[in-house]
């Protein structure tokens, strides 16, 4: 075990907010499709690295500014999104079946990806990755700023809409009892499109941030899978902060067991909490 100095371990916690911001930001979408929805979305990370892709295409080949690619994107992702939860309602997919049927989706969108873009690596290369601000002896990336202020930001207003606004106190009651919602004048279905529309565009937005700040591959799609998924079962369903804090606390772990120990052991530090938490308080993740 190596003894990390302080402007290292400092270092290192930064990083780790950084990749945790990106991990909730990641789990927002999964975490409302679970928890309101019913659905555990799968196709939720393939979506979010076809929106990186289409990043890289858009900022390389026509000298678009990545952020600006979200102009197209976060459209266009929720029409995707809206096509997809309509599927799965036409065909009355169970909870289950909804993990079988989206991870098919997945398979389907990173073989798309492999024929357009191959399996090479890909790195976007851009403005923001060539600053950074420096704080005392600690750097701050760009493109980790950004991703922080994104996803900052997002789980933040979906926590005000969903719990301050008539929209979101009708998506809540749905969720809940969905057939007094309805006797209440709530239109389930609408609210249900809406809602799977927007967890797509937030899948979108989240693959911007990877374009922005990580070498792509189509096979990493299922390395996110995994940790993503402890943040959001540690964050809680449909709970719009709770993946962006357990994502935060994930990412700060991961970070300072790699600087302490060895890169190794990063992947055991999410799956440990969880499991901790399951077994302290079961009840925390439903």
């Amino acid at each position: 075990m190596n003894i990390p100095s302080a402007t290292l371990l400092a270092q290192s916690v930064l990083a780790g907010l950084f990749t945790g911001a990106l991990y909730g930001l990641l789990g927002l979408g999964l975490s409302l499709s679970w928890g309101l929805l019913r659905q555990i979305n799968l196709s939720h990370f393939a979506l979010a690295f076809l929106g990186a892709y289409l990043t890289y295409e858009l900022s390389s080949r026509f000298g678009m500014d990545p952020l600006l690619t979200l102009a197209l994107i976060v459209p266009l992702f929720f029409v995707l999104g809206v096509g997809l939860h309509a599927l799965l309602t036409r065909f009355r997919v169970s909870p289950f079946n909804s993990l079988l049927v989206t991870f098919g989706v997945t398979v389907i969108i990173e073989a798309l990806i492999q024929y357009i873009w191959t399996a090479d690596f890909r790195k976007l290369e851009s403005t923001y990755a060539e600053h950074k601000l420096r704080l005392g002896p600690l750097f701050l990336p760009v493109p980790e700023l950004i991703t922080v202020g994104l996803g900052v930001g997002i789980s933040f207003a979906v926590w005000l809409v969903l719990s301050r606004t008539d929209l979101g106190k009708a998506m809540r009651a749905a969720a809940q009892d969905a057939p007094i919602a309805a006797a209440f004048g709530v239109n389930q279905n609408a609210l249900a499109l809406m809602l799977s529309g927007l967890n797509a565009a937030l899948a979108g937005v989240a693959g911007v941030c990877i374009a922005l700040a990580y070498t792509m591959s189509p096979s990493q799609i299922y390395a996110w899978i995994g940790v993503v998924f402890a943040a959001v079962m540690l964050g809680g369903l449909g709970r719009p902060l709770g993946p962006l804090i357990a994502g935060c606390i994930i990412g700060v772990t991961e970070a300072v067991t790699m600087a302490v120990t060895a890169p190794s052991w990063a992947p055991l530090v999410s799956f440990s909490l969880l499991m901790a938490v399951l077994l302290v308080r079961p009840g925390r993740v439903s």
